[in-house]
């Protein structure tokens, strides 16, 4: 069985930084593609970033692009989300996503493991 378990949320100041991390248990964590969601108060669920065991990265658009990065590490069995630039409209919790599909997965249906969340806070 998988588990992700998501760390590294908080409050910043908009302008500050802050790394996610996403624990991940089981033996075939390097073949899944994994992936970062959020979900603002009030709003549905959205795709921030996947990225699959070959690194091949995809990002939710241009914006999140220049200011976030999406990095696993196998040996560690670690996937992180680095926040950079956060600004208020980022205020969302953040889940920690995996599934065993080999491509990019960009929909939640895509994903049968999902972590807890962590709550990320940015003020202005």
């Amino acid at each position: 069985q998988v588990q992700l378990v998501e760390s590294g949320g908080g409050l910043v100041q908009a302008g500050g930084s802050l790394r996610l991390s996403c624990a991940a248990s089981g033996r075939t964590f390097s073949s899944y593609t994994m992936g970062w969601f959020r979900q603002a108060p009030g709003k549905e669920r959205e795709f921030v970033a996947t990225i699959t065991g070959n690194g091949d990265i995809t990002y939710s658009a241009n914006s999140v692009k220049g200011r976030f990065t999406i990095s696993r590490d196998n040996a560690k069995k670690m996937v992180y989300l680095q926040m950079n630039s956060l600004k208020p409209e980022d205020t969302a919790v953040y889940y920690c996503a995996g599934t065993n599909w080999y491509y990019t997965a960009t929909a939640e249906q895509q994903y049968n493991y999902w972590g807890q969340g962590t709550q990320v806070t940015v003020s202005s």
